[in-house]
């Protein structure tokens, strides 16, 4: 199963404080803005989304169809066979993709300690 690019999207206070914060750690803003309150940071392979007010906790973050550039990948697993091959393990989902759709979709499920795990594509 392969879920894509992975990143963790974390659920900010203060998104000019933890932008910096990331900054001293060698990160450099990717995607977002200021503006629509969340950033993108990136150092080397490893992806930080700072999200300010958009939802509580954090979450793990995979993207069938993208590596870490956000960079088509020509062969992936759709988020909808990954569902499949998780139901036929009886994973519980917490949302499900629509399995009639092609393009864009998601899931979401929770791990054992409740660390909530978004596979979100965007292709």
């Amino acid at each position: 199963m392969n879920l894509g690019a992975f990143s963790i999207s974390l659920s900010v206070k203060d998104l000019a404080v933890s932008k910096a914060f990331y900054e001293n750690l060698g990160f450099a803003v990717f995607a977002g803005s200021m503006e629509h309150r969340y950033l993108i940071m990136k150092n080397g392979n490893a992806l930080v989304g700072l999200f300010q007010g958009m939802f509580a906790g954090n979450i793990l973050t995979f993207n069938p169809g993208w590596d870490e550039g956000c960079n088509l990948q020509e062969n992936f697993d759709d988020v909808r066979e990954i569902q499949k091959q998780l139901k036929s393990k009886n994973v519980k989902l917490d949302t499900e993709a629509d399995e009639s759709t092609t393009g864009p979709a998601n899931l979401m499920l929770t791990d054992p300690d409740g660390n909530v795990v978004l596979i979100d594509q965007h292709v």
